[in-house]
């Protein structure tokens, strides 16, 4: 959808990751944004992941990926364009004075090494409340090991998930909230957290009352959300999560929502996802950390969030915490194919994504190929002016330990992407050949009529990167190597490729 080009001098998106699936979307909206993709109108994301599981993978995997790109970020000094572009903050870097831990995930409170009966304090309970446990909770529940999350119960999430209003990062959430900011919320549907999570934090946020801060702002929000329907399995085994129930789970989900977030206008933009053609984890309760492979889906959904921050208020309005003119959206895809590439999106979503990923994805590759015999043969890029690029700058922390581990977590994401079920594959990484990199997307044909596709080689790579540098000065050689990359990889495609014209 086309929106309001208007631009906006401060916004900041508020985004709540719930659960596994959340923390996997919030990856995805990463790796777009450090390719350059325009986060529409926000100049601030704020993420906020809420999983009682800590010891998550994903989730841990996810805060990994945020400080490297924080780091990388802060080096090049808000750049305007480019690489990394947009500002990530931790709720604790809007509150200096806070006691807040500088994280991007909630801090629980009372969910480690507790089982759920004692969080309620079961054993507290005269014998007629301990009956009405009984008929809300299975024994399954009331044992449930608290710090690997809530497997899949949405009735134990709920519980817990409502000490959120009370906590300190809620405070700090409303505290720095203000007229023109915006919140989305990210959660899964057929699970426990995700399932459990969106309503209340809805509920909370809309029903905000004093004493706290903003509470008259939080209530007329401009608030997106993105509700991820089955799109994996787990195999059976002895696990406490049963696949055979999540879309029992999802249809119970869905017919809540109709009444109680759709039905009652409390979203401005609801976007539904999901899929059929899914693959089985194994059946992990939590123990061993749960690590799913990034899959398309999470992509799809990241791009929920960018959509949603590309309205314009207009299209947001919102009257006595009721979204005048709600918007409900789903994703498709050109064709039921199991193996997806560029082609088979739709022509606003490849102008979103194709063009920046593919930059990123070309720089990237430069780096770990070329980048060192560009240094040791002098090319003019590096060596023409200072602040130079040499080994002295590839061997520093920032390049090694930031650039260099992010870009091996982008790579990773996309091999994941690319081997799961159902696969999105829009780049052989395994090819040597620059001008194969893009799947299913050829070069321009040469001169002559039966000429053939052009090819992109190292000399041409480093042409492009030598004349993206030639005049220009710049500040330092972190800010000289993203930006020459940026504008490099620009000059490459749309020199090479009819597509990216």
């Amino acid at each position: 959808m086309e929106h309001n080009t208007e631009t906006y001098q401060k916004m900041k998106l508020f985004v709540f990751g719930i659960g596994g699936t959340g923390a996997r979307v919030i990856k995805s909206l990463t790796m777009l944004l450090a390719a350059g993709v325009k986060a529409g109108h926000a100049t601030e994301i704020i993420p906020i992941m809420v999983d009682p599981h800590q010891n998550n993978k994903d989730l841990n995997r996810t805060i990994q990926l945020l400080d490297n790109y924080q780091a990388i970020h802060g080096a090049l000094q808000n750049p305007q364009d480019g690489f990394f572009k947009t500002k990530i903050k931790t709720l604790e870097e809007l509150n200096k004075d806070s006691n807040l831990q500088r994280t991007f995930a909630f801090n629980m409170q009372g969910v480690q090494n507790e089982r759920f009966k004692q969080y309620i304090e079961y054993a507290t309970l005269d014998d007629a409340n301990k009956a009405l446990a009984g008929l809300l909770f299975s024994d399954k529940n009331l044992e449930t090991e608290m710090e690997i999350g809530f497997v899949g119960n949405p009735n134990i999430g709920s519980v817990v998930l409502n000490q959120f209003k009370e906590s300190d990062e809620f405070a700090a959430f409303a505290s720095n909230f203000e007229q023109n900011d915006r919140i989305f919320i990210v959660s899964s549907i057929f699970g426990g957290t995700g399932a459990a999570g969106f309503p209340l934090i809805l509920k909370n946020i809309r029903n905000a009352q004093p004493p706290t801060q903003n509470h008259a702002f939080l209530n007329n929000a401009k608030i997106g959300a993105v509700t991820v329907q089955p799109y994996f399995g787990v195999s059976p085994g002895s696990g406490q999560i049963d696949k055979a129930t999540f879309i029992t789970k999802t249809k119970a989900a869905l017919n809540y929502y109709e009444k109680n977030v759709s039905g009652n206008q409390s979203v401005n933009a609801l976007y539904y996802i999901g899929d059929e053609v899914t693959r089985d984890y194994n059946n992990d309760p939590g123990q061993n950390g749960q690590q799913n492979d990034a899959h398309f889906i999470e992509l799809a959904a990241a791009l929920s969030i960018i959509d949603f921050a590309s309205f314009s208020d207009g299209e947001l309005e919102v009257k006595n915490g009721r979204a005048v003119k709600p918007v409900y959206r789903e994703f498709g895809i050109r064709e039921d194919s199991q193996n997806l590439n560029f082609l088979m999106l739709n022509d606003v979503t490849q102008q979103i994504i194709k063009k920046k990923l593919s930059q990123y994805v070309f720089a990237m590759q430069y780096l770990k190929r070329e980048l060192v015999k560009a240094i040791a043969t002098r090319q003019p890029f590096a060596m023409r002016d200072a602040p130079k690029i040499d080994s002295s700058f590839t061997s520093n922390n920032l390049y090694r330990n930031n650039v260099v581990d992010f870009n091996k977590l982008f790579e990773e994401w996309l091999r994941e992407m690319s081997t799961n079920r159902r696969s999105f594959a829009p780049f052989d990484l395994n090819t040597l050949q620059y001008a194969e990199l893009i799947a299913g997307i050829k070069t321009k044909k040469g001169f002559g009529f039966w000429s053939n596709s052009k090819e992109i080689s190292a000399d041409t790579f480093n042409d492009a990167l030598n004349r993206a540098e030639k005049g220009k000065i710049f500040p330092d050689a972190m800010r000289k190597l993203m930006t020459i990359l940026y504008d490099g990889t620009q000059l490459l495609l749309n020199e090479n490729y009819d597509d990216f014209k």
